[in-house]
């Protein structure tokens, strides 16, 4: 085995990750004109507010009437796991803030049918867009607003006719639409020159009509229901990946603790005989593919003796792991872990998150939190390449 058998970035991985990439897409610049025949319409501006009641993250439901009392309400559809939307989290809650006081009213609904995502488009968040997920991501960033699910149906949001996330509409006393679009014109917001929505209230509340009423968004294009099919066919390709097994030597396993390539690479030792390992194998899967089209790589290694290598692979195949895989190469498995990592007693499950340099950057002896790995790799690329890459 040689080092080269570990260049995880070879012509063939990089032209995966290219497809994926360019399949997922998952941000574009959505126009408010010229939607497909079976895009719901874009609430015209002057229109009525459509109205709702939707479950809220708090465990309340929450009614267009609930916010009789604004002066001003802002409607803004966003998602749990579009990277701009992330973008957008804290300036929304700054809005909260500053308007609140004024009589401006902020609730945040969320549009997208969950089983309508695809796993590569969660490759910059930790959460997916289930009402669950939406409460997580909700308590940990601290919302001060109003978070709704509309996953379920869309009825909502088809009456609004959001085109990508984050898209805002804001109504006046009467409860009429008074402007449509972006919050702002860039979402790296040391780069936005024009704040269209806070524009937007200031004029309202000072009782003029907006100079700027419409504007483009650009987003994460709404998630319809219907796309089932899409997503299906996405996960049928992937089951179609062929899948394979190597023998890991101590030369292997230095090589892998080392890092030295331009990706973090997340490294789980696991074995069929062992129960937790089994039962959260398909959670590595899962993130693999997540994030395999950013500078991520996941390699599982099978401490399973060298002579049950036909059953590993089966297992592998069974369960789509598609990602690089090993198996230790001798029964000496003393010398084998030492050659990984000397510090590590060897029990398993046992994975690591180790970055380009070889710091390992996350490590869990025994069973993972399935969301906090996620988190640790979602922080790690971010930090490293954020989104969009500069």
């Amino acid at each position: 085995m040689h080092r080269r058998e570990l260049a995880l970035s070879s012509n063939s991985d990089q032209h995966r990750a290219m497809k994926s990439l360019f399949l997922a897409c998952i941000c574009a610049i959505a126009l408010l004109s010229g939607h497909a025949a079976d895009t719901p319409q874009t609430l015209a501006l002057g229109s009525t507010a459509p109205d709702f009641n939707l479950p809220g993250v708090d465990g309340r439901d929450w009614a267009l009437k609930n916010f009789a009392d604004a002066k001003i309400l802002a409607i803004v559809f966003t998602c749990t796991h579009c990277p701009t939307a992330q973008y957008y989290e804290e300036r929304i809650k700054k809005i909260v803030t500053d308007y609140k006081s004024k009589g401006v009213a902020v609730v945040g609904i969320m549009p997208n049918d969950p089983k309508s995502v695809r796993l590569d488009e969660l490759g910059w968040t930790d959460l997916s867009d289930s009402f669950d997920e939406m409460k997580i991501r909700a308590k940990d960033r601290a919302y001060n607003f109003p978070y709704l699910y509309d996953g379920d149906t869309e009825a909502v949001s088809k009456a609004y006719g959001p085109v990508a996330t984050p898209h805002v509409f804001v109504f006046d006393a009467a409860r009429k639409l008074r402007y449509q679009g972006a919050i702002d014109d860039n979402e790296r917001i040391e780069k936005v020159t024009k704040y269209y929505l806070r524009d937007a209230l200031d004029t309202l509340l000072d009782g003029k009509e907006p100079s700027v009423r419409q504007t483009k968004v650009v987003g994460c294009s709404i998630k319809w229901a219907g796309k089932e099919s899409v997503v299906q066919s996405f996960m049928n390709r992937l089951a179609a990946e062929p899948v394979a097994v190597a023998s890991a030597d101590a030369e292997v396993l230095r090589t892998l603790r080392a890092g030295g390539t331009n990706k973090f690479r997340l490294v789980n030792f696991w074995a069929t005989w062992c129960a937790p390992c089994v039962a959260e194998f398909d959670e590595f899967v899962t993130i693999n593919r997540m994030y395999r089209h950013r500078d991520f790589e996941m390699v599982l290694v099978s401490m399973n003796q060298p002579d049950e290598e036909k059953s590993v692979l089966e297992f592998l195949k069974k369960h789509q792991a598609s990602n690089k895989n090993f198996l230790f190469a001798s029964a000496d498995r003393e010398s084998l872990i030492n050659a990984f990592n000397p510090k590590w007693p060897g029990p398993v499950p046992y994975t690591v998150l180790i970055s380009p340099e070889g710091k390992i950057v996350y490590e869990e002896l025994g069973s993972i939190d399935p969301l906090a790995v996620k988190r640790a790799i979602v922080k790690a690329l971010n930090e490293r390449k954020p989104w969009p890459v500069k």
